[in-house]
């Protein structure tokens, strides 16, 4: 085979995987992302084996949240991809979870001080001002965010020269949690190692990770993924990095 063959080969099989859910199992042996030493589901676990509420912010397929042994004894979960909605209700059922559809920059659809735990892995938008209305004095709000460059390098390779979302810098959002009354208990970041070792890979994450080039699409780019699938070819791999926030703020104020 070519590499011209190789190459439209290729591009066929990432537009044809389904991108509904958050579950990442296709890329086995065709792509790496490290993890970050602190093990966010270990962690978040934790936190809600001793929780009496708690809600997951933009929960996508609930793949994460399902893997709780210990689920507290009201568990909710909101999403805003429709195709997401249905996949995490099957996750989570096991759970007794409820999934509720609702914008990521929407008002949160609960009353006040409903929940002493909100947890959210890789949140779009983060409303801090909802969070820390929703959350009982004493409450936690628990997440690991995505961080400011995250896969630029492969952003740059595709659309040129990007500027950096200061806001999503670990000390911005330190800031953004104490702006909205919340006291930041832990705050850590790392940058990791994402490899990519063919080019429906990337196609397959660039539909699926749709911020990466948010108006992606194969025929749009084709020349730059014909580039990008040169450069594979000739090094045998594509490397960028993944910035990864963790942090943990708590609603000032006695548990009730």
């Amino acid at each position: 085979m070519t590499s011209s063959e190789r190459f439209e080969a290729l591009l066929a099989e990432g537009e044809s995987v389904p991108i509904a859910g958050w579950d990442f199992s296709w890329f086995e042996g065709r792509a790496t992302e490290e993890r970050p030493s602190w093990g966010y589901l270990r962690l978040m676990s934790e936190r809600m084996a001793s929780a009496s509420a708690a809600l997951d912010v933009q929960t996508g397929g609930g793949e994460v949240l399902a893997r709780v042994s210990r689920p507290p004894a009201l568990l909710l979960a909101t999403e805003s991809w429709p195709p997401n909605l249905e996949i995490a209700r099957r996750n989570l059922e096991p759970l007794g979870a409820t999934v509720i559809e609702a914008a990521d920059d929407a008002n949160l659809p609960f009353a006040e001080e409903s929940f002493d735990l909100v947890v959210s892995r890789h949140p779009v938008i983060t409303r801090w001002d909802e969070i820390a209305r929703v959350l009982r004095p004493g409450g936690i709000y628990f997440s690991q965010q995505i961080g400011a460059g995250t896969n630029r390098e492969l952003t740059e390779s595709i659309i040129g020269p990007q500027s950096v979302r200061e806001t999503q810098r670990p000390g911005q959002v330190a800031a953004a949690a104490a702006a909205a009354g919340l006291e930041v208990a832990d705050l850590r970041h790392e940058s990791l190692r994402v490899t990519f070792n063919d080019i429906g890979a990337v196609v397959h994450f660039l539909r699926k990770v749709i911020w990466t080039v948010p108006d992606f699409s194969v025929v749009r780019y084709r020349s730059q993924l014909r580039s990008l699938h040169d450069r594979i070819e000739r090094d045998g791999r594509f490397v960028c990095h993944a910035e990864r926030i963790l942090i943990e703020a708590r609603k000032p104020g006695r548990r009730g």
